[in-house]
């Protein structure tokens, strides 16, 4: 990747585009950085996945962070994902 990224879990979609962000107001980017999340704040966010060959080609998507609107969830914070969706890294090359 060429930045640092949220992990999420593209499984744990609430609605075609919104996902389970974080329980907390800080969540650990994949460089290691605590990030701290508010409403509002862009992110970009990612989830490990391969390619047909077994290769490494993570999901990638960004968005905005927005408080979990559904209550039943143990998330706090979810990410509305823009409009360009979710895509594979090989499609940024």
């Amino acid at each position: 990747m060429k930045e640092p990224r949220l992990y999420v879990d593209f499984n744990e979609l609430i609605d075609h585009s919104l996902v389970l962000l974080s329980q907390s107001d800080y969540k650990a980017d994949s460089m290691g950085n605590s990030i701290y999340l508010y409403e509002g704040k862009i992110v970009s966010i990612y989830m490990d996945d391969t390619d047909e060959e077994g290769n490494p080609d993570n999901l990638l998507a960004e968005g905005i962070v927005i408080p979990n609107p559904f209550p039943n969830h143990i998330a706090k914070w979810c990410c509305q994902i823009n409009e360009k969706g979710i895509y594979h890294e090989s499609e940024e090359r």
